[in-house]
């Protein structure tokens, strides 16, 4: 294992995060909490509790995966589509660096950074509400592979991309309609059954309802399926990344 190599690459990536922090991390922390501050004083006055929980914390858990997921996935996509883009993917193909080495540099980077915001949320939704943890191991356990699962599949769309609105098309179009209808503002149990059932096809549901387990003990699914259907989604993008850089799918000009 090549670790000065794969340091190099992380570093580079938090460097690049550092240097805009206005745009990497207080702008999803400010979009994030203004998502906490509007639906939870909209809809808390309506919906006082769910499932024993205030309205106002049953929603952080939801929140704190919106922000992991989204940017951890925007993070790794740009970091290795910029340089495919400029050309200079080229020359780290060509350094001493195994492919596992690349990917763990910029995967481990994005999740970095997604954690950093997360946190920062955490800490914000305290001064609106009391939130007690049931399970700490398992949400931070849990929190993390769905961070590193996401980076994994940012890598892969930096790689499959060939401009930038590819890159902000899965994102804008499939990612984000698909978390807002996994259940971050609301428990599933109070949908009809028919659309109970549709929920079920949302891997989102999984995710959101894990860490929301994690924090008050409450699911509307089996933790064990949340964390299987994260661990295949993980497993997916990291076999897909093993498959491009074999055959040197759109890496090569």
């Amino acid at each position: 294992m090549n670790y000065i190599g794969l340091l190099t690459i992380y570093k580079r990536e938090m460097n690049r995060t550092l240097r805009i922090m206005s745009q990497t991390i207080l702008a999803p922390v400010i979009s994030t909490s203004l998502y906490f501050v509007v639906f939870g004083a909209a809809l808390g006055t309506t919906i006082s509790h769910i499932e024993g929980v205030s309205y106002g914390a049953y929603i952080v858990p939801g929140l704190i995966m919106l922000a992991l997921t989204t940017n951890a996935l925007s993070a790794a996509s740009s970091g290795i589509f910029f340089p495919k883009w400029a050309g200079t993917i080229y020359e780290m193909l060509s350094a001493p660096l195994s492919y596992l080495e690349i990917c763990l540099g910029f995967v481990l980077a994005a999740a970095t950074r997604a954690v950093i915001i997360a946190i920062i949320i955490m800490f914000v939704s305290l001064a609106f509400v009391n939130i007690t943890i049931a399970h700490p191991l398992f949400s931070i356990g849990f929190a993390l592979l769905v961070t590193l699962s996401f980076a994994l599949f940012g890598f892969v769309l930096g790689l499959w991309s060939k401009s930038f609105d590819q890159l902000a098309l899965i994102p804008n179009f499939i990612i984000t309609p698909m978390s807002f209808l996994g259940g971050i503002f609301y428990s599933i149990d109070i949908l009809p059954p028919f659309w109970q059932t549709v929920s079920l096809f949302n891997p989102f549901v999984y995710m959101i309802n894990g860490l929301r387990y994690g924090f008050y003990g409450i699911s509307d699914v089996s933790p064990l399926l949340c964390l299987t259907v994260v661990a295949a989604f993980a497993t997916i993008n990291t076999l897909i990344i093993l498959w491009i850089f074999k055959t040197g799918y759109r890496l090569r000009p």
